[in-house]
C-alpha cells in the first residue's frame, strides 16, 4: 500500500481497477484547510491523462508493471509477435497495443513489453533508432534555408522530415519519443 503523502514521479498505483502512473505530483499546504496533494495521473492501460487531488492520508494499493525486454519477431495479420530472449517463448501483441512510435521499428529490434498481472497493453521501442532512408528527393546546392528540411520515406515504410543533405541509402538516428531526425549514423 502507498499513500498519497508518499505520491513519486513514476509510481504506479490500483484505483477504481485501474492502474495509474503518477506524471506530476505537488503537495500544497494552504494557510486555510488541510493539506493535499495534486497529481496529474496517467491511466497506463487506456493512456488517458487526468488530473486530481487527494488527501495526503488516502491509501491505494501498489501496481507492479513489469517491463521486460524482447525481440521484435514478425507480424502476421493484426498481431505482432514478441520473442523472450530467454526462454525463446513467442509473445503475441495486438496492434492497438503498440503505439504511434512503434512505426520505427523493424525485425530483430529489442522492446520494452509492458505487462500488468501477465496482461500485455504496451509496446516501448528503443529511445533511438537507426533506419536507413529508401526513398527521398535530392537536396539542390543553394537550396540552403534556415532548418530546411524535405520528406523522406524510410525503411519502416514509415515518413519523417531530414535535412537537405540526406540521400537515399544514408543510415540516420531517429528519436522514437519525438519522431524527429537527430544525425547520421
Amino acid at each position: 500500500m502507498i499513500s498519497a503523502g508518499d505520491f513519486r514521479n513514476g509510481v504506479t498505483f490500483e484505483m477504481d481497477g485501474n492502474v495509474y502512473q503518477i506524471i506530476e505530483f505537488q503537495h500544497v499546504k494552504p494557510g486555510k484547510g488541510a493539506a493535499f496533494v495534486r497529481t496529474k495521473i496517467r491511466n497506463v492501460i487506456a493512456g488517458a491523462v487526468v488530473e486530481k487531488t487527494f488527501s495526503p492520508t488516502e491509501k491505494f494499493p501498489t501496481a507492479f508493471v513489469e517491463r521486460k525486454e524482447m525481440e521484435y519477431s514478425y507480424s502476421d495479420g493484426g498481431l505482432y509477435y514478441f520473442m523472450d530472449q530467454e526462454t525463446y517463448e513467442l509473445v503475441p501483441v495486438n496492434e492497438s497495443d503498440l503505439g504511434d512510435n512503434f512505426k520505427f521499428v523493424k525485425e530483430n529490434m529489442v522492446c520494452k513489453i509492458l505487462s500488468y498481472k501477465g496482461n500485455v497493453f504496451g509496446v516501448e521501442p528503443p529511445t533511438f533508432v537507426e533506419l536507413e532512408v529508401t526513398q527521398t528527393e535530392p537536396g539542390f546546392k543553394g537550396d540552403t534555408a534556415t532548418n530546411a528540411t524535405k520528406p523522406a520515406t524510410l525503411e519502416t515504410g514509415c515518413e519523417i522530415r531530414v535535412p537537405l543533405f540526406v540521400n537515399e541509402g544514408d543510415v540516420i538516428r531517429i528519436d522514437t519519443r519525438t519522431g524527429e531526425y537527430m544525425e547520421r549514423a
